[in-house]
């Protein structure tokens, strides 16, 4: 027989001990919970962003800038926001500024063991709109705006936007 509890921490430990729990819930009724793992093999295509992740792997950020306007993103677009007409690639500086910033108590799976994380919006010269990415190295105390950060990437990429992260510069 499966036990009871009433409290949502002994529920937790016991489905991690035994992958089932009956909680028994504030109008008195029993709740079974389950453990179900659950996974799945999701095969896409970056397609006209693909050079930003291929980028990625070798080191590098790519934006892109409207053929008409002249209108730079941080963050690819295939055409402009402004303007509608199509972008083509350039490179980013591998350095920038914290244009703004926030820590995450709570983040998706990927990055529940890292929480808190910190999250900085960087900007780059010459460059429209702005760069989303983590901070990592840094104390949340020790972060300010207009902070010099710098690009650092994965050794073995995943061809993730997490294949980047920021750190101070020194």
């Amino acid at each position: 027989m499966t036990k009871r509890f009433d409290k949502f921490k002994d529920v937790m430990a016991e489905i991690r001990r035994s992958g089932a729990a009956i909680y028994k819930n504030p109008a008195g009724t029993d709740d079974l919970v389950v453990l179900s793992p659950y996974s799945i093999n999701y095969i896409h295509s970056y397609a006209q962003d693909s050079k930003f992740f291929t980028g990625l792997a070798e080191g590098k950020l790519y934006g892109s800038e409207c053929k008409k306007c002249g209108q730079r993103y941080g963050t690819p677009r295939g055409h402009c926001m402004e303007c509608g007409s199509e972008t083509r690639w350039f490179e980013l500086p591998l350095k920038g500024k914290v244009h703004s910033w926030t820590t995450c108590y709570f983040g998706s799976e990927e990055f529940m063991k890292e929480t808190p994380f910190n999250l900085v919006l960087v900007e780059f010269p010459g460059v429209n709109t702005l760069f989303l990415s983590r901070l990592v190295g840094a104390e949340q105390k020790d972060i300010f705006i207009g902070m010099d950060v710098k690009a650092e990437f994965r050794k073995k990429p995943r061809y993730l936007v997490s294949d980047v992260v920021f750190r101070p510069a020194k």
